[in-house]
């Protein structure tokens, strides 16, 4: 029960954001946002803690993504700023376990998944 939102075409130098809504389960107290390029393994983009004062990005995202969540309405966002070809991957949404107050970056450490949204970066 994590649905990713907000994908699709964009021109080099965009900013999309990306809204990945989540149920009363799986809105945990880490919540991140990964990428799966074509043909490349899922890598880590950004996570945050419930109060949002814990953060870890990315070295190829730091100082042009931002994650945010709402609580009130178990969101998590990602603002994405001067977007390139690069960045061109399908964005998953995921979840650590209820009880985890750690903020982690390998895939494995995040229990629950959302479907993913593709971001494609044109030149």
């Amino acid at each position: 029960q994590l649905q990713a939102s907000g994908g699709g075409l964009v021109q080099a130098g965009g900013s999309p954001r990306l809204s990945c809504a989540a149920s009363e389960r799986t809105f945990t107290n880490i919540m991140a946002w990964f990428r799966q390029a074509p043909g490349k393994g899922r890598e880590f983009v950004a996570a945050i803690n419930w109060n949002g004062g814990g953060l870890r990005y990315a070295d190829s995202v730091k100082d042009r993504f931002t994650i945010s969540r709402d609580n009130a309405k178990r969101t998590v966002y990602l603002q994405m700023n001067n977007l390139k070809p690069d960045d061109t991957a399908a964005y998953y949404c995921a979840a650590r376990g209820n009880m985890v107050t750690v903020i982690h970056t390998t895939p494995a450490s995040y229990v629950y998944w959302g479907q993913g949204t593709l971001v494609t970066v044109s030149s």
